[in-house]
């Protein structure tokens, strides 16, 4: 219950931008008619949900309306909710623990997404679930990088394994997983870069790392978390599908939904991607970071 009003109070700015506008236009109208839908589609497109995402969701009401026989204009808020719940889905994709010694989880993403505090956030969850967490550095060629990884480690209270600013990332990768097999490591998180400017050298760099990975330990990485900023809207999609198509993101984590008045594109994410939200991080706490539950996104959107 904690956490669902923790969510339910991060969702603040996205749910005055988009169930507040909602229920505007709705309190305008008396009898549902071809206008409404019209406005409902625009405001969920300004709330970042995308385009065809809104399409759809204005389809899908229509088709209900006509269903039902309603004509009732304030029916059409909990009708939407229950539509968008469909097509979220009601479960959880948790990330992949899959008794391999050690899970390996390769998190990538452009720099400023929340990437670093993602991983040191992460860090905890698994050790105060009483699991044994090593970090490896291999953003090595942005100077804080190194450093603001360190210092999550420190206050977790992890093992990091580091290189020389600039090294090669895959041989950081490569040390991180023998460290964390001699020590018998249950999970090991990997840092990557996220130069966005360098696309093609950046993307290839993280194949790389997979390909050091996987030839150590087959099936290696287990999971490769692509971590994503709320407040970038539709431009978070677009980085979703580059990483997608270069490195295989198995799931996404989901930063800075408290900040963000665009967490429709939770929907848009979560309907317009083969890729599944696996995390959502909703402040700055240590503690702030969780599976992501579709159900409980919408509800706690709707509250």
């Amino acid at each position: 219950m904690a956490f669902f009003n923790k969510l339910k109070e991060s969702l603040t700015k996205t749910r005055q931008n988009l169930v507040g506008k909602i229920d505007q236009v709705i309190h305008r109208y008396k009898k549902i008619d071809e206008e409404i839908y019209e406005e409902l589609e625009e405001v969920l497109i300004q709330a970042d949900v995308g385009v065809n995402t809104a399409v759809e969701l204005v389809d899908r009401l229509r088709r209900a309306v006509r269903e039902r026989r309603e004509d009732d204009a304030e029916k059409l808020r909990p009708m939407l909710k229950e539509i968008i719940k469909e097509i979220m889905g009601e479960e959880s994709v948790p990330v992949n623990l899959d008794g391999n010694c050690p899970t390996v989880i390769m998190v990538v993403g452009v720099n400023g997404a929340g990437k670093t505090t993602t991983i040191g956030k992460l860090a905890h969850y698994y050790k105060s679930e009483g699991k044994k967490v090593v970090l490896g550095a291999a953003d090595t060629f942005r100077a804080a990088a190194v450093e603001q990884l360190e210092i999550w480690a420190n206050r977790v209270g992890v093992d990091l394994i580091k290189h020389r600013e600039g090294s090669d990332p895959a041989a950081v990768a490569f040390d991180s997983l023998q460290a964390a097999r001699a020590r018998r490591a249950d999970v090991l998180i990997i840092d990557t870069a996220g130069r966005l400017h360098t696309k093609t050298n950046l993307m290839e760099e993280l194949k790389k790392i997979k390909r050091v990975l996987n030839r150590e330990m087959p099936g290696a990485p287990h999971e490769v978390l692509l971590v994503l900023d709320a407040t970038n809207g539709q431009n978070a999609v677009s980085q979703a599908k580059l990483f997608g198509e270069a490195v295989g993101v198995t799931g996404i984590a989901l930063t800075k939904l408290d900040g963000s008045a665009k967490g429709g594109v939770v929907i848009a994410v979560n309907s317009t991607l083969e890729i599944p939200i696996k995390l959502i991080g909703v402040g700055e706490g240590l503690e702030d970071i969780r599976p992501f539950i579709a159900g409980e996104f919408v509800d706690a959107l709707f509250a």
